[in-house]
């Protein structure tokens, strides 16, 4: 019963996307992406590949697994709640995220340095995906999807702190390798398709016939029902209303004249 009430693509998407994830990697190890190759490298004309391939490739098994989970999560929320537009909102988050990330300056924000950095993974869509997700639920205000808001930010919510660089909070002996422009990247574009998609796809809502102001109907008065259930004998004999004969009534009118 609860996979017929399932979109069958809610199952698929997520499947085929770890499918691509964990081929990648393999192709990775396997040598065919080495060094920046595939990577976003900001601003660089040969970084802009990475807008397709970067969600693809990851660095270690850790971040692959990392991001695994999240995206499969997050993209069988995106395809079983907004199904009219999940697959446009996917699209253009992979490469609108992408670009964005392509197009911050490589600056080291403690150091005010020029850094340029190779930057790969899915936390850029992961990211994408969750505030989508949360903001598009509070935009439309149906409580169906306000609740899927609310467990996005009760699992996901510590995700806002990837927004900053990891060394606003912790002192570290060498920099980061996690890439906050992604995740910012990723939580911009996410909030701005919510905002723009927040009118489309929208199902109406349904109003039934007794939520119309003065409405009644015995037939959905319970109580009414039960007791005609109860006692029967009641209706079988109708009180019938009095007919009038029109002679008695001209009887009377010559009474009063005499």
């Amino acid at each position: 019963m609860l996979f017929k009430s399932i979109n069958l693509r809610s199952l698929l998407v997520p499947f085929i996307m770890l499918g691509m994830m964990w081929s990648f990697f393999i192709f990775q190890n396997l040598g065919f992406f080495e060094g920046c190759n595939g990577a976003i490298i900001p601003l660089l004309p040969q970084g802009l590949k990475g807008v397709l391939l970067a969600p693809l490739l990851h660095g270690n098994l850790d971040h692959i697994i990392g991001n695994s989970l999240p995206m499969a999560v997050l993209l069988f929320l995106l395809f079983e709640f907004y199904p009219k537009i999940a697959f446009r909102i996917f699209l253009i988050g992979w490469i609108a995220s992408g670009l964005l990330v392509w197009m911050l300056p490589p600056i080291d924000l403690v150091t005010g340095k020029w850094n340029y950095n190779c930057i790969i993974g899915a936390s850029g869509l992961v990211y994408m995906l969750a505030f989508f997700i949360f903001f598009s639920g509070i935009f439309r205000w149906n409580m169906k999807l306000l609740t899927i808001s609310l467990l996005v930010a009760l699992y996901y919510g510590s995700l806002i702190w990837g927004i900053f660089p990891e060394e606003f909070f912790t002192q570290l002996e060498e920099p980061s390798k996690i890439s906050w422009q992604s995740h910012l990247a990723g939580s911009i574009t996410g909030i701005i398709l919510a905002v723009l998609f927040r009118k489309i796809g929208e199902e109406k809502k349904r109003k039934f016939i007794w939520e119309f102001p003065n409405y009644y109907n015995e037939r959905d008065d319970k109580m009414w029902q039960e007791y005609i259930a109860n006692h029967p004998e009641d209706f079988e004999e109708l009180p019938q209303l009095k007919q009038e004969n029109i002679w008695e009534y001209l009887d009377e009118i010559r009474k009063r004249e005499k």
